[in-house]
């Protein structure tokens, strides 16, 4: 069975504001496609333009409608992948050795020369943030874009996760959550982050960032005029729209 390092002095992960995600799936293809061209083997898929579609992914997004206590009910979009636990179930339950967790930075990844594919990390893991490949054999999990932070030939702006550079949202952050000057340290505390299912003793790196409460709906026939007097397209839609049937000024 593997073993843990020590704690890292640089804990890298992400941080996931869930009131800005707004469910676009960006980061689910940008994950595949960086990941598919940059991988050590492409996500393969399985009859993608079949009946039962399949393949592989390394980030995926999930929806639910959530009613908070007071307000109305809102839908939370909620991105999930390797969440780079510092006691990671999922390394000490490998019996290869493949599973392991760096202990320069705290990411969590397979060496695929010696994954069997048992499956076994992705039963340990309480999170399902792992895959098999079904075209490898091999398991398949988020490696925070390794190639990505620590490559030297790419723009600065570049050297973050695949799934962070493309959010078109801003819901995503990157950084070292060790450190508590980093922004990610800092939204985390400004924000209330928390970690996912706490209570299974994994310490999650990655963070979530709550949704806010969100007001009620003014009616539209309550809402002032931004311009009065308006002119061009916009004022003669205006004029247009008003005068439908049921249409109030």
């Amino acid at each position: 069975m593997t073993q843990l390092p020590p704690p890292s002095a640089k804990k890298l992960g992400l941080v996931i504001d869930l009131d800005t995600c707004v469910g676009c799936h960006a980061c689910v293809v940008s994950c595949k496609g960086w990941n598919t061209e940059n991988y050590g083997a492409p996500l393969s898929d399985q009859d993608p333009y079949g009946a039962e579609p399949s393949g592989t992914f390394l980030n995926r997004v999930h929806s639910y409608e959530v009613q908070p206590e007071a307000g109305p009910a809102q839908l939370v979009h909620f991105p999930k992948s390797c969440l780079h636990c510092e006691d990671a179930p999922c390394v000490t339950v490998c019996p290869t050795g493949a599973s392991y967790k760096r202990s320069e930075d705290g990411i969590v990844l397979v060496n695929e020369k010696d994954c069997i594919g048992c499956g076994l990390c992705a039963w340990a893991c309480p999170y399902g943030a792992r895959e098999l490949d079904a075209d490898a054999g091999v398991m398949k999990k988020c490696t925070l874009c390794v190639d990505r932070i620590y490559n030297e030939n790419l723009p600065e702006e570049d050297c973050q996760p695949a799934c962070v550079r493309t959010c078109p949202s801003g819901a995503r952050h990157f950084g070292d959550l060790a450190d508590e000057t980093s922004e990610v340290s800092q939204l985390v505390a400004e924000r209330g982050g928390f970690d996912l299912m706490p209570e299974l003793g994994t310490k999650p790196v990655n963070k979530y960032l709550p949704p806010r409460p969100k007001d009620v709906a003014v009616p539209a026939q309550h809402l002032e005029p931004v311009a009065h007097n308006g002119k061009g397209f916009v004022a003669w839609l205006d004029r247009a729209l008003s005068a439908l049937p049921g249409r109030t000024n």
